[in-house]
């Protein structure tokens, strides 16, 4: 009963802890997007990765929650169906935007000469179509589980299910190998231009490093671009990516395969789940100050409130 309330609480905790850092982060972006003066590609980028860790966590992370301070068969048919398929659809929308993330940060630091400055985006609402096509790609791929999800469990032969008694029917061999390639080449597609794309800035960081270096010894006075700040905030939200991602699927893959139940690794395996979510917009926060905006913004407001 302890560890079981020691998971409900760690849980409910890091949700809520998630949901909320996610929730700054976008509204800080937003805000930054009305001024008109930053219009960044890269805010609007992060704005949409914090709605989909927000839609991840309330999906998921609120589902296990619930379920696991003891209130069962809380959603019926048509909530699992739709709960379970947002949750599938965002974990998509995570890889796609990380990997939009990545390649346009690449693209913004390239040198002038390069030939990849001409796909420079001249404008943030020019990523609005990627965004379209990602959501549609991702209901597309994710469709399946509208007919294979429910809440009643028919026959436990041919159902598995999770602790908030939503059951997924064993999917046909046809409906397998359909689904199942789509979902692997969207990641490997993905995360094959995330690591290309990261590779790249750490190529480009390197030389700014080492230029910094020569002006050092030259003793001349230097400046980081906020451009090449942003990059390093970006490889650093890639790597965080890259370790949950791969974690999890290292998880899933022993779970998948062993005959027994662990229980700590199931605990495991389900926080690893939400763990990209959870710690992505602390990232944020912490590489580019967004706390210390937050926080000079609101002494600004309660000074002006107090004034009048």
């Amino acid at each position: 009963m302890v560890l079981q309330f020691i998971k409900e609480t760690f849980f409910f905790f890091m949700t809520m802890i998630g949901t909320l850092g996610n929730i700054s982060v976008s509204v800080d972006y937003f805000f930054r997007l009305l001024e008109g003066v930053k219009k960044k590609p890269i805010h609007l980028i992060l704005i949409h990765l914090a709605f989909t860790n927000i839609l991840i966590l309330l999906t998921k992370g609120f589902r296990k929650t619930v379920a696991a301070f003891g209130l069962r068969n809380f959603l019926d048919d048509i909530g699992c169906k739709i709960i379970v398929y947002l949750e599938r659809m965002a974990r998509g929308l995570s890889i796609c935007t990380s990997s939009l993330l990545t390649v346009v940060q690449a693209i913004i630091i390239s040198p002038r000469a390069s030939g990849w400055r001409r796909l420079r985006p001249k404008s943030a609402w020019h990523i609005l179509p990627f965004f379209s096509f990602f959501w549609i790609l991702n209901g597309l791929i994710s469709v399946n589980l509208i007919h294979s999800t429910t809440n009643t469990r028919l026959n436990i032969s041919h159902f598995r299910g999770d602790e908030s008694n939503c059951y997924f029917m064993l999917p046909s061999q046809k409906i397998k190998w359909i689904f199942l390639p789509l979902m692997v080449l969207r990641d490997a597609v993905f995360q094959g231009a995330m690591g290309g794309a990261s590779g790249y800035m750490v190529f480009l960081l390197y030389k700014h490093h080492q230029h910094v270096l020569y002006l050092q010894n030259s003793k001349l006075l230097y400046r980081t671009p906020p451009e090449l700040r942003a990059a390093q905030s970006v490889l650093l939200l890639m790597m965080c990516f890259v370790f949950f991602y791969w974690t999890d699927c290292a998880f899933s893959f022993f779970l998948s395969l062993s005959l027994e139940e662990y229980s700590l690794m199931v605990n495991i395996h389900e926080f690893l789940t939400l763990g990209y979510a959870i710690f992505s917009p602390f990232v944020l926060i912490h590489r580019d100050g967004l706390l210390a905006e937050q926080w000079e913004t609101l002494k600004q407001c309660v000074s002006h409130l107090s004034d009048q």
